[in-house]
């Protein structure tokens, strides 16, 4: 994410104009943006018009600057694209005042947003604007007759390809060379700054020397580690071990599940935990939080008129950091963020045991 500028306006607001330069910043903002900001940018609209010429044609798109009061966000993972709805409430068209309009956010489009920002919207852009350094990360996890190749965003990791068939005997096996060769082209088209080549036994070895023979370029960004699975569990082992983190400083799936674990572990141990959100807010009002979790799902709710729990969501963060806690928001989208979903979507790690 880039920010462009930053200036401080009346009322605690702020004016952000940032640059999304990735399909993780179009995510980042999802849980930025909320109900009652101003979001303006440059787009499209479609016009209707009266006059002759234009009477059959059901109105012609213009390009114009509008800025919209925001009601409804999605985000289009697929598409690469986040849409942003509202009133439009200023416009270089003054006709178009007051009308319902949709922006659609893509890659390398400026986008300026009037808010008061929350401290953990402040901390998810300087997140965003961090990881434009980092690396990209592939995971290619391989054994005897098949190999899976996921990537690593901020949203959570992806199954890019799964390359299935037998090796070794029988009537339709394949050579193990032919494994090889397709996994290292998928691994050339992700063209990821970094590999991490995983699995159990020694068939990663010996795709390695392959892909090392035949995609030289390949093999000088992969880093082989020990797993015990493919697919989706090998991943989850490789995340585990911190891989990753030797490509990549700190992501942000590494640290939610080493977060969860802990979690899980002092709940099975009856220790210093909390978790759903009375007994959250509790520990809150205690100073007792050392670490406070929550899903951003969850907290995006819980900020609108949908909420479900009988406490104010901001007030319990709030209250947390004031007494020293530190906040980490949990992706939706990941395993560990759909474990804390289980627990209630909030959870803390405790100075202290609760009585």
């Amino acid at each position: 994410m880039q920010i462009k500028d930053r200036e401080r306006l009346d009322g605690g607001r702020e004016r952000l104009t940032v640059v999304p330069e990735s399909v993780d910043d179009l995510w980042h903002l999802q849980y930025v943006l909320e109900p009652g900001d101003r979001v303006a940018g440059d787009t499209t609209r479609r016009i209707q018009r009266n006059d002759d010429q234009m009477r059959d044609t059901g109105g012609e798109r213009e390009h114009m600057w509008v800025a919209i009061a925001v009601d409804d966000i999605e985000f289009h993972k697929f598409a690469n694209r986040l849409r942003v709805g509202g009133e439009i409430v200023a416009c270089s068209r003054e006709d178009q005042l007051g009308f319902h309009h949709t922006l659609n956010v893509e890659e390398r489009e400026e986008l300026s947003i009037e808010k008061r920002f929350k401290p953990d919207q402040e901390a998810r852009l300087e997140e965003a604007e961090e990881a434009t350094e980092n690396p990209d990360v592939a995971i290619a996890t391989v054994e005897e007759g098949q190999a899976h190749v996921h990537t690593v965003a901020q949203y959570g990791t992806e199954e890019r390809a799964a390359i299935t068939g037998p090796t070794g005997k029988g009537d339709f096996a394949r050579e193990r060379s032919e494994l090889f060769a397709e996994l290292a082209t998928v691994l050339e088209r992700q063209d990821a700054d970094a590999v991490i080549l995983a699995g159990p036994g020694f068939t990663k070895q010996d795709a390695y020397k392959y892909i090392e023979q035949n995609a030289p370029d390949v093999a000088e960004k992969i880093t082989m580690v020990d797993a015990a699975a493919v697919g989706d569990r090998g991943v989850h082992e490789v995340l585990k071990r911190g891989a990753v983190a030797d490509v990549q400083q700190e992501t942000r799936i590494e640290s939610e599940a080493e977060y969860i674990d802990e979690l899980t572990q002092r709940i099975a141990q009856g220790a210093k935990a909390a978790y759903g959100p009375d007994e959250v807010k509790q520990a809150a009002e205690y100073g007792a939080i050392e670490r406070l979790l929550i899903v951003d799902d969850r907290l995006r709710q819980e900020r609108g008129p949908d909420g479900e729990w009988r406490l104010d969501v901001d007030d319990v963060v709030r209250t947390a950091e004031q007494k020293g806690g530190e906040v980490t928001v949990f992706s939706s989208e990941f395993p560990p963020g759909e474990q804390l979903s289980n627990l209630g979507g909030i959870a803390a790690l405790l100075r202290y045991r609760l009585e």
